[in-house]
């Protein structure tokens, strides 16, 4: 179970740990020794603890009563809480039967209490327990629930289960070998979940236009649109890129230098483009993305003038890429720099071939 949270006085308590018997309270500002204080608790915090430690022992127990399964491990989370249950599988029958028992029980509004026992005390022995810490000292604590459980305990706990008010089972994970993880919320937190569920239904209806109860098709019908309009666009792209390369190579001088720019586009549209054109006598430069943010790049020509100019093209560029066989790409974070590619590339070519 987390910590407690509050104040000393005026001033925050960080962080408090366990050594022994003590409580070690970290704060970040140095305390007055023997001054009288008054400490002030994070009630919300400690009462969300207090039901999701509560509930976690009526499930537990409930668990092993009707199904044999035994908690190895839990964990109180921020959101939500596991426990570790000692089984390779459970079924959506077992999680709702258990869901449905563990709230009766609230119902029945039983009380939980705390005793002390001495550490040599026979009573211990009926105690649910993983064992004791290597350093514990002093009296062992546990906590029952009146005619369901005994379990050896140092948390915060509830008084009666009435106070949990509800508990919502949300399934179960695979967990370490031959293990279960079952996911639950008890109290407060059921109520914030369904809240946060209720906005987002809200949400979607004033989106989709219809009720919750439909959201589910509607938004298979968008998913199976979208993936039309992605099919369709890319067929599309396709047909410009071997247009844009058609185009070039239909003009009656070839220029050593090819560039081109467009804000929608992808790899493939580009390397489309550099297959049509060919690459032995053409060096090509070619972007797609936002010419003011990031995008991808290509620079696509011989060998050894790609070999060459990659590397610097990308630095220039802001990005990272790689290459083979007369082809560097990558992504590029500072598209706005593509004018000072092009005065690389232009002086490369002119220092190569004098006479162009």
């Amino acid at each position: 179970q987390p910590d407690d949270r509050g104040l000393i006085g005026e001033v925050p308590v960080l962080r408090v740990t366990r050594r022994g018997p003590e409580a070690l309270h970290f704060v970040p500002a140095p305390l007055e020794p023997g001054a009288a204080v008054v400490l002030s608790l994070d009630w919300d915090r400690r009462f969300d603890h207090m039901q999701q430690h509560s509930g976690q022992h009526l499930i537990t127990a409930i668990a092993e009563q009707m199904f044999g399964f035994k908690t190895t491990s839990w964990e109180l989370g921020r959101q939500r809480s596991v426990i570790e249950l000692d089984t390779p599988s459970m079924t959506a029958e077992q999680v709702e039967a258990l869901e449905r028992s563990v709230n009766e029980k609230i119902r029945e509004r039983l009380p939980v209490t705390v005793r002390e026992l001495a550490a040599d005390d026979p009573e211990i022995e009926a105690v649910r327990s993983r064992g004791l810490p290597d350093d514990h000292a002093g009296p062992v604590r546990v906590v029952d629930i009146e005619g369901v459980d005994s379990n050896m305990c140092c948390g915060t706990h509830v008084s009666n289960l009435s106070d949990l008010q509800v508990i919502k089972l949300l399934g179960t994970e695979k967990g370490k070998k031959n293990k279960t993880n079952l996911v639950f919320l008890a109290g407060n937190r059921v109520l914030k979940s369904i809240e946060q569920s209720h906005s987002t239904e809200k949400a979607l209806t004033s989106l989709l236009k219809n009720g919750p109860g439909e959201h589910v098709e509607a938004v298979k019908r968008l998913q199976g649109s979208v993936k039309l309009l992605q099919k369709n666009n890319l067929n599309l792209l396709r047909d410009i890129a071997v247009l844009i390369a058609r185009d070039f190579k239909s003009k009656p001088v070839q220029s050593q230098l090819f560039v081109l720019h467009r804000k929608e586009g992808d790899s493939e549209f580009m390397n489309i483009i550099a297959n049509e054109i060919g690459t032995e006598d053409t060096l090509l430069f070619l972007t797609v993305g936002d010419e003011k943010e990031a995008g991808l790049f290509l620079l696509a020509g011989p060998v050894e003038a790609v070999e060459n100019l990659g590397p610097r093209v990308a630095e220039l560029l802001g990005g990272k890429g790689a290459g083979k066989r007369g082809r560097f790409q990558g992504k590029a974070t500072k598209m706005s720099r593509r004018g000072e590619v092009q005065a690389l590339l232009r002086e490369f070519i002119s220092h190569r071939s004098p006479e162009a």
